[in-house]
């Protein structure tokens, strides 16, 4: 189990551009607290997190490690679309 820190930091455009927001808790759904549907780059400073295509933690998933995401494809997206997104606190 992890038992560190959750940070990250998730922009509208590619290139850590645009809007940005900072989190550290899980979040239902992304456009009611970004405002934006598209994440287009992501700086995952802390933590393990899982990316969902939909809102509520549905749809394609994408694991994200700590690291530095430029562009959506970086974390194996077909497209930008991002619904929600949680810590994972338990992965082997």
């Amino acid at each position: 189990q992890y038992q560190g820190s959750y940070r990250m930091r998730i922009y509208e455009r590619e290139g850590f551009g645009g809007q940005m927001m900072e989190f550290m808790d899980d979040i239902p759904n992304v456009y009611d607290r970004f405002r934006y549907h598209d994440i287009h780059s992501c700086n995952v400073m802390e933590g393990y997190w899982m990316f969902y295509e939909q809102p509520n933690y549905r749809g394609r998933q994408y694991f994200m490690r700590p690291g530095e995401y430029r562009r959506f494809s970086d974390w194996g997206g077909m497209n930008p679309r991002i619904g929600s997104f949680r810590r994972l606190m338990d992965f082997c």
